[in-house]
């Protein structure tokens, strides 16, 4: 696997090899790199998972399993660039699965791990930044209307408005 300059490190408390499967299985350009295990002068318990290097639509990933000692909130999240409703419904149906329902809202969600994901359609960007304010204006509003999952023809629509 390539190594980016920058790679996102996820701390898990004992799920790192259970996470990068999951993730792993549900996007399509992916896959599993080098397993890390502790050894015998590591913190961890001998043979187990330390660390488990993964890419997602190839950007890499290193999952470590770090013990209980820090959680994942929303200050971080990961935005997941959606062509159609389709392909939105399928990620969010994917990533939400087991996650906290909760924290569903405005297209962002939580999976089962606690990590948190925004699913939204790829030209949300350009809408929400429209010169015309009012545009723009009554994208935020609808997006902001939105329970759980967006809806791309509601957005849409509201930017034709």
């Amino acid at each position: 696997m390539k190594l980016h300059k920058i790679t996102p490190n996820l701390w898990f408390d004992s799920q790192a090899e259970e996470a990068a499967n999951f993730y792993t299985s549900i996007f399509h350009d992916s896959q599993i790199g080098r397993i890390v295990r502790y050894g015998p002068e590591s913190r961890g318990v001998e043979g187990t998972v330390m660390t488990v290097e993964f890419q997602l639509e190839g950007q890499s990933f290193v999952a470590l399993n770090g013990g209980p000692h820090f959680k994942f909130n929303e200050a971080i999240s990961f935005i997941v660039h959606c062509d159609d409703q389709e392909e939105l419904d399928y990620y969010w149906d994917k990533l939400s699965e087991g996650g906290d329902e909760k924290a569903q809202v405005c297209g962002w969600l939580k999976d089962q791990f606690g990590v948190s994901w925004q699913v939204v359609p790829s030209d949300l960007t350009e809408m929400i930044c429209d010169p015309d304010p009012v545009r723009a204006g009554r994208v935020m509003q609808a997006i902001l209307q939105t329970k759980k999952k967006i809806d791309i023809k509601a957005l849409q629509q509201a930017y034709e408005n």
